[in-house]
């Protein structure tokens, strides 16, 4: 159990959730009105009132994360500042940060992903002052030493020993290596093990990433819960008006097109069997079809009431699970197709029928009543979802990282609705091609068992 529940984690990894939907364009998927103002330094300031009374999450989304990390040798660096920020300023050192959120109640955390970091704290909204007071103070005069450095460095080191005894890990770095030549997807968030290793030795250049994206263009505000619009407003005015704007802007490297097949491979002997297959896919778009078209498709191919899962999982108990989706990014990256089997020896059958599956999908269209049974769960469970401020500002958060707008998670929404059979099929024959895939596997043999 604790294995499917991993390869289950490493499957949302690639695959943002691949489900969203709406009953009428004229409708917004999010009951609540989302309140935006941009301060004169490009800090962007949201805020969405809610019924939650005397409680509010205060979230800052940063846009950046590994993709901005486009200098060789300087990887790891976005999830880095994730743990040096709760080093503490000259104003509120780390133990007087903690003190302060004991005393307001409130819970601070942060993560880092691809396209973003993101810091939040759910709490007293009557300490609202409060939040922003930290808040800004941090964003605006972290300080640290170069042994705070060198200290927080070593824990970074010790977290990615950790996470890379995994083989789910391994084959997640392996695969988004071969996957991508140029881009910056081809390492992860936690960067490429020779330059953690280094870290330690990069205090300066730690310096000039803070100076270069802890800058209030990259960043957005979000305020959710017992709290109004004016409110906000004016805390973020009087706390991060005077945050100076920066003017670095990292050049992406663009993806050169895929021609042929890529293999990456983990040797692994008494472990589960796993098989990904990660197609090249489209970046974030909130008015595209390609993204719904493809997370519905997913939905219907491979979650655990689709006939193929029935074949493989229950019937025939050649697969312990089998999944799949795009992953939402800002740029263009992988649709994954996977499968935990339980015998490495079934692994090509196992890849021939998910890709059979895939095949067919090209020319056959799906039936329009389960198209709109798939919206309509899909639409639910997002709902049922939104029962909190920090899930609202969590939501609202992952499409500010992707557009800079929150207001894409609404646009997104009607995209869906608008999704037919044909779009299903357009997106299959546009984006599960041999050639622009990359197969990955754990299996106990010296090289993939796959074809």
């Amino acid at each position: 159990m604790r294995n499917r529940l991993v390869a289950l984690l490493l499957l949302l990894t690639f695959a943002f959730p691949a489900a969203m939907a709406q009953d009428s364009r004229k409708e917004k998927i999010l009951p609540y009105p989302i309140h935006q103002e941009q301060l004169d330094n490009g800090l962007n300031v949201v805020t969405v009132p809610y019924n939650s009374p005397g409680l509010a999450a205060f979230y800052i989304v940063v846009r950046a994360g590994s993709r901005e990390e486009v200098e060789k040798g300087k990887t790891g660096f976005a999830h880095f500042f994730e743990h040096m920020m709760f080093r503490g300023t000259d104003n509120y050192s780390k133990e007087a940060y903690g003190d302060i959120l004991k005393a307001i109640g409130a819970s601070a955390n942060a993560n880092t992903s691809i396209d973003r970091t993101v810091y939040h704290m759910t709490g007293n909204a009557e300490m609202l002052d409060k939040m922003f007071e930290i808040e800004a103070d941090r964003f605006q005069n972290l300080n640290y030493s170069v042994h705070d450095f060198k200290t927080e460095a070593g824990a970074v080191k010790g977290e990615y020993t950790k996470n890379s005894a995994s083989p789910y890990q391994q084959l997640y770095e392996k695969t988004v290596s071969t996957a991508f030549e140029d881009h910056t997807y081809a390492h992860t968030t936690m960067g490429f093990f020779e330059d953690v290793v280094d870290m330690p030795n990069q205090y300066d250049y730690s310096l000039t990433f803070f100076d270069r994206f802890y800058r209030p263009e990259y960043a957005t505000i979000v305020v959710v819960g017992d709290v109004q619009p004016e409110r906000v407003n004016t805390l973020a005015k009087q706390y991060f008006g005077n945050w100076k704007r920066g003017t670095y802007e990292p050049e992406i490297p663009a993806e050169p097109k895929q021609t042929e097949t890529r293999y990456a491979h983990v040797k692994q002997e008494g472990f589960p069997p796993y098989l990904s297959m990660n197609f090249k896919g489209p970046a974030f778009s909130d008015t595209d079809k390609d993204l719904p078209a493809l997370s519905i498709l997913s939905t219907i191919l491979f979650s655990e009431n689709s006939d193929l899962y029935r074949k493989l999982v229950v019937d025939e108990q050649k697969a312990r699970f089998i999944g799949g989706g795009p992953q939402f990014s800002r740029d263009p990256n992988l649709i994954q197709v996977s499968a935990s089997l339980l015998n490495a020896d079934d692994m090509q059958y196992v890849k021939d029928e998910l890709m059979k599956a895939l095949n067919e999908a090209k020319t056959k269209p799906i039936d329009a009543k389960k198209i709109e049974d798939t919206k309509s769960r899909i639409k639910y469970s997002f709902a049922m979802s939104m029962d909190s401020p920090d899930a609202i500002a969590n939501s609202l958060a992952r499409f500010i990282w992707l557009s800079g707008d929150p207001e894409s998670l609404n646009n997104l929404y009607s995209v869906f609705d608008t999704i037919t059979a044909q779009d299903l099929m357009s997106v299959a024959k546009k984006y599960f091609t041999p050639a622009t895939m990359t197969v990955g596997t754990i299996a106990p043999t010296d090289a993939s068992p796959v074809k």
